[in-house]
């Protein structure tokens, strides 16, 4: 079993009137069966509606199964008696970190969480260090979070649950309110924890190029895992994915449009150096074809028509 692991997991939204009478019932998770090993980075990709921002709330237990169950470093997240350890195992990074600071300070926000699970100061304070370290937020510790730019904040989010020392961060649209290079700045953060940190990554995003460098790609649709495997993997299914309303990489669309065309290319292209690889080769073996006097569709030019 990995560090997060569902069965059979059913979500409902249920609405009641007034008299606590169902009025509705949506069904946002319908038998999802997932399994993720300690620290992968996991990308969890769905259009609106798919039920993906569901499931990262079933991890951290701020929403609990209809059915079925849902294992946190193998604590249930319906045993009562566990929902601490699971929130201290699983720290949730939410979309607008306005709604995650509450801090004057930022390392007094960066201190609030681990003080609230009953951390000696002197620890405290050493975690802050850590984690503000980790996101490149040092230079920032004495400043107001409401005087930095929406990246950082979101940045001292992240370092406020690291501060936790969790095993595993759940990313529920991190970036959404972001500018590219805020993007660019948390994404880059949260591979280095990863991989320097060893710490598991499940990323909730729309932004199709945050995926491209995650260990695996999880796509949902009307509340079940209808894709699962690589980045390269997935994004070799333009098709599929379309058919999902999701969208590719640009580069990958170029690639894909391009193939459409007959231009012979590899499927599930990521990056433009992939591209530019790729094409290179083609380009050059089409100049030498029109310097031998052979068309660019392969025959040898007829000498004797005419």
């Amino acid at each position: 079993m990995g560090i997060i692991k569902a069965s059979k997991l059913i979500f409902d939204y249920v609405r009641r009137d007034e008299e606590d009478r169902i009025e509705e019932i949506n069904r946002a998770i319908d038998g999802l069966d997932l399994d993720i090993q300690e620290g992968d980075f996991v990308a969890v990709l769905g259009h609106n509606g798919s039920g993906k921002s569901t499931f990262a709330k079933q991890v951290n237990g701020i929403l609990l199964p209809t059915e079925g169950t849902v294992w946190i470093s193998g604590m249930k997240t319906t045993d009562d008696s566990h929902i601490w350890d699971i929130r201290k195992t699983a720290g949730m990074v939410f979309q607008n970190p306005d709604n995650q600071i509450i801090g004057n300070v930022v390392e007094e926000d960066v201190g609030f969480g681990p003080e609230n699970l009953g951390v000696p100061t002197e620890e405290i304070w050493r975690r802050v260090d850590e984690s503000l370290k980790a996101v490149g937020m040092t230079a920032f510790r004495l400043k107001s979070p409401n005087k930095l730019s929406g990246g950082q904040k979101q940045r001292v989010a992240i370092a406020g649950v690291m501060a936790m020392k969790p095993k595993c961060i759940v990313l529920d649209e991190p970036t959404a309110m972001l500018d590219p290079n805020g993007r660019k700045d948390v994404i880059r953060t949260i591979h280095e924890l990863n991989k320097k940190e060893g710490i598991t990554v499940l990323l909730i995003t729309h932004y199709m190029e945050e995926v491209i460098e995650a260990d695996r790609v999880i796509v949902m649709d009307g509340g079940h895992l209808v894709m699962d495997g690589t980045p390269r993997e997935i994004f070799s299914r333009v098709k599929e994915l379309k058919e999902y309303r999701l969208d590719v990489p640009q580069v990958t669309e170029l690639a894909y449009e391009l193939k459409k065309e007959g231009v012979e290319l590899p499927d599930g292209i990521l990056t433009i150096e992939e591209l530019t690889d790729a094409l290179v080769p083609l380009l050059k073996g089409q100049q030498a074809d029109r310097e031998n006097g052979i068309p660019t569709g392969g025959q040898k030019e007829d000498v004797n028509q005419g």
